[in-house]
């Protein structure tokens, strides 16, 4: 897996200040996409155990109040394989800081309804996840008005909630 960027201290992704990950790699090619250079999977740099290291050093302060994954598209196949590590060390050593991702993929019919069926790698990613925003950029639903997302047909999901109750949990901002 490749990274573009890592935004060591961001407000602009999740609530309170966070350290984004951008991975490189997307397939779904959204028009007017704001990261078009990280759709090619080659993009960036390489992510390796020293990255993580780095990314667990800018969580260690108690103002940090999570980590953000997008991209690019964290749950293509092969950047879950690349974000596992990553979020297990998170899980273990930071337990109270939140795990949020974006995604183009809808929640329910792509992640829970075919990729949680097919890779065990989705089920332990989901199993790290606190909230995901889902759903693909549509220019024609483009809010500014919208907190941490872009357009309307995205939705800001509670995972465990939502994967324990068998029903959608959205995220409410405070």
């Amino acid at each position: 897996m490749n990274y573009a960027d890592i935004k060591r201290c961001d407000v602009a992704n999740g609530p309170g200040v966070r350290v984004s990950l951008f991975v490189s790699g997307c397939t779904h090619h959204c028009k007017e996409c704001f990261n078009p250079e990280t759709w090619d999977f080659e993009y960036g740099t390489p992510f390796t155990e020293e990255t993580i290291d780095l990314i667990m050093d800018y969580m260690k302060p108690d103002y940090i109040k999570g980590i953000t994954l997008l991209g690019g598209e964290p749950l293509e196949h092969e950047n879950q394989k690349g974000l596992l590590p990553l979020v297990r060390r998170i899980r273990e050593r930071y337990p109270d800081k939140t795990v949020w991702c974006f995604t183009g993929y809808d929640f329910e019919r792509d992640v829970v309804g075919t990729m949680m069926q097919q890779w065990q790698e989705t089920k332990e990613l989901m199993s790290y996840i606190d909230v995901m925003v889902d759903g693909e950029f549509e220019i024609a639903k483009k809010d500014l008005g919208l907190v941490f997302k872009g357009s309307s047909n995205q939705r800001t999901i509670l995972v465990q909630e939502s994967l324990s109750s068998g029903k959608m949990v959205f995220w409410e901002p405070s």
